[in-house]
């Protein structure tokens, strides 16, 4: 376990408190250069309130890289490779509507959230019978190719031959439960770890509904 508990930054200088160790404020300022602003608002007033929200943003996707990097150590997980946050790593569009964009950013920016979402994936086990209860009640997603040029109706008048065979299935539906389990598994962690975090001020939870410009993300 690295020195946790080494001088952090003066009173000020940081962004947040992890069991009463510093986050410094420069690791958020730096998400935030690497980052564009998207927002378009050209009124003063609605231009400061959108960096205070993006700040607070940021300061979430920081403190779940610290998370992060700490309980890979605590399950002995090899280090993930240092990153400069101007390398923003690719997330899907499917992978930020799945998990909303403070987590798809986390993943994005930081290995250890990245390396301790594929443990927990791989941590996850599926019963058969949860495979074989999928592959029947969604009959849609199995339609052979040449079911689906026919235009067959999956729920009434399919033949058995218009589907793919269960056996050929079964892979792809495990590692389908897998990862959805796996995901919330990543949310269920991350809600306990973070419960203890000080946030300083003007780096508040964008939800938290104790300041002003407060509005749900996650």
């Amino acid at each position: 376990m690295r020195g946790h508990g080494a001088h952090g930054p003066a009173p000020g200088e940081h962004a947040a408190l992890v069991d009463g160790v510093a986050v410094p404020r420069a690791r958020v300022d730096a998400l935030l250069t690497a980052v564009p602003a998207r927002d378009r608002e050209t009124r003063p007033e609605a231009l400061a309130r959108a960096e205070r929200q993006r700040r607070r943003w940021a300061t979430q996707v920081v403190v779940t890289d610290e998370l992060a990097r700490r309980s890979c150590e605590e399950r002995g997980l090899a280090p993930p490779d240092e990153v400069s946050p101007s390398r923003v790593l690719a997330v899907a569009g499917t992978d930020v509507a799945d998990l909303g964009s403070i987590v798809a950013a986390a993943l994005a920016h930081s290995p250890a959230a990245h390396a301790l979402l594929a443990e927990l994936e791989r941590e996850q086990e599926v019963p058969e019978e949860s495979v074989r209860d999928y592959y029947d009640r969604n009959p849609d997603r199995f339609l052979t190719p040449e079911a689906l040029r026919r235009g067959v109706d999956p729920f009434g008048g399919a033949a058995p031959e218009d589907f793919l065979p269960y056996e050929r299935a079964r892979d792809g539906i495990t590692r389908e439960l897998r990862r959805t389990a796996g995901r919330r598994a990543f949310f269920d962690w991350l809600d306990r770890a973070r419960a203890g975090v000080e946030y300083a001020p003007g780096h508040e939870h964008p939800g938290d509904p104790s300041h002003p410009d407060h509005e749900h993300r996650h």
